[in-house]
């Protein structure tokens, strides 16, 4: 079954085709770092996360990468405000997105690449444009010619006849065409500066991923993805740099998650109808807002209230509890002569689930496939309990669709961070409350799961959690420091 993607660049899906067999290459814009993230930055990196998944799960070898702006009008705004080095500032709101994103389980990008970082990267690019005659300098700045690059306009599908219309020039800018765009700016006596042959500045936005792009990934990537109010100017201006520099495609499939709204307008910090992050985990399971963001095709809006996650927790919790039933189901005597079992609908289910996963990453009808087997799976479990017996094969049958539902799940849908599988490869005897806990041994995971967050190696922090969550211990994260306690 081959995977189909809808590719922005040519408005219709396509048959999904690597530059390198078994390997993809995936660059998504991350978040400007002035501010706390909401549930709009929330869906992107869900969807994200869940593409390179089940890119992963179709045994592709994945390399993502996804940035971090940290130096930009909005952090130096903050910092003035705040009377802070902006370095300060962006610092806060990685750490503040760390932290979200460890909350909601999403797996760390391959490279996760800072503009401050780049900057040397970043004027050699410039430097290229303006060497192949697509920028020029003006007292310090540089600008972008849009009319030279001819094809401008087709991610987007604006003409540049259509952009005229709304085209100006900014007070202080000192560009030739109102369309062009400028790639480096020069600072404000009070503004972070580097040194470039066009004097102190900072680097435009457009810019910064072009950059980190071809230093981390190449001249072309498989997949540019990012939010659909990113597609123009941001990602048209990124298409028109790096293929004018490389006469090469920049990325061969340009896919883009549609907006967050409430009521009907876009979530964002300027309308102030933003809910942050934290305020969702602060009331819900994470597994209930990415079971919301996956309810609804990547592509379409998602408009988001808090009757939809009350809804979504139950069904959240109709899919978690017809995994947890299997528990209930061993525990009934065995009746050799009931007859009903699961093997069919778990084929149909994975058919289905795959099936749709391959048409354009479609989440609500893949979530369609295996509430189907949930519902085939209570059928089966209250016929058992009322007939006050289940035979093997049902048992068995009933096991392999909990265990399904998990590893999808967990696999695929980032979901069920801390359940266990049914398969009972070993029985694992834990000795109850009243078994003596060995407090300095704990406290040695603990600073083990802390050094592997520090690092950035989510995958063992999360796993220590886990285990020591199995063994009874919680562990709560404060400002003050990691603590822990019995269940």
């Amino acid at each position: 079954m081959s995977l189909k993607v809808y590719n922005t660049l040519t408005g219709k899906k396509e048959e999904f085709v690597p530059i390198k067999p078994g390997e993809v290459k995936i660059y998504t814009c991350g978040v400007t770092v002035y501010d706390v993230n909401h549930v709009g930055h929330g869906r992107s990196l869900i969807v994200f996360d869940v593409i390179r998944r089940y890119l992963r799960y179709l045994g592709y070898n994945v390399k993502f990468v996804r940035n971090f702006t940290d130096v930009d009008d909005k952090i130096i705004n903050r910092a003035k405000n705040e009377c802070l080095p902006f370095t300060v500032i962006a610092d806060r709101y990685i750490k503040e997105y760390f932290q979200d994103a460890e909350n909601f389980r999403i797996e760390p990008a391959d490279i996760e690449p800072r503009v401050t970082t780049h900057i040397p990267d970043i004027i050699d690019f410039i430097q290229k444009l303006i060497d192949k005659g697509y920028a020029y300098e003006v007292e310090g700045d540089v600008y972008f010619s849009v009319r030279k690059f001819k094809e401008y306009g087709k991610l987007s599908k604006r003409s540049v006849d259509e952009l005229i219309a709304g085209a100006r020039v900014e007070p202080g800018e000192k560009k030739r065409d109102p369309l062009d765009f400028a790639l480096w700016k020069v600072s404000k006596a009070d503004e972070p500066a580097w040194d470039s042959p066009w004097g102190k500045g900072r680097p435009g936005w457009h810019t910064e991923c072009c950059a980190m792009i071809f230093k981390h990934l190449g001249e072309t990537i498989d997949i540019h993805g990012g939010g659909l109010d990113l597609t123009f100017p941001h990602h048209e201006n990124e298409l028109a740099q790096a293929e004018a520099l490389s006469d090469k495609p920049f990325a061969r499939y340009w896919i883009h998650n549609g907006l967050v709204t409430v009521n009907g307008q876009k979530m964002s910090k300027s309308l102030g109808n933003y809910i942050t992050l934290k305020e969702i985990y602060s009331k819900y399971d994470p597994d209930i807002l990415r079971l919301l963001v996956l309810s609804v095709h990547y592509r379409s809006p998602l408009d988001f209230s808090w009757e939809k996650m009350e809804e979504t927790k139950k069904a959240y919790e109709r899919l978690k509890g017809a995994i947890d039933e299997y528990e209930v189901l061993k525990k009934l005597p065995e009746n050799p002569d009931f007859s009903k079992h699961l093997y069919d609908e778990i084929a149909k289910a994975e058919q289905g689930f795959y099936a749709a996963m391959s048409d354009d990453f479609n989440t609500p009808e893949a979530l369609a496939s295996l509430f189907t087997l949930v519902r085939e799976m209570n059928i089966l479990r209250d016929r058992a309990v009322k007939s006050g017996g289940i035979s093997k094969k049902a048992l068995e049958s009933y096991r392999e669709a909990s265990d399904i539902l998990h590893n999808i799940g967990k696999e695929i849908f980032g979901l069920f961070d801390s359940l266990q599988p049914c398969v009972e490869i070993e029985e694992i005897k834990i000795e109850k409350a009243e078994k003596r806990i060995d407090s300095e041994l704990i406290q040695t995971l603990i600073d083990i799961r802390n050094k592997a967050r520090k690092e950035k190696q989510f995958e063992i922090a999360d796993y220590i959690r886990e285990k020591l969550s199995y063994l009874g211990i919680i562990i709560e994260d404060t400002p003050v420091g990691t603590k822990w306690k019995k269940k």
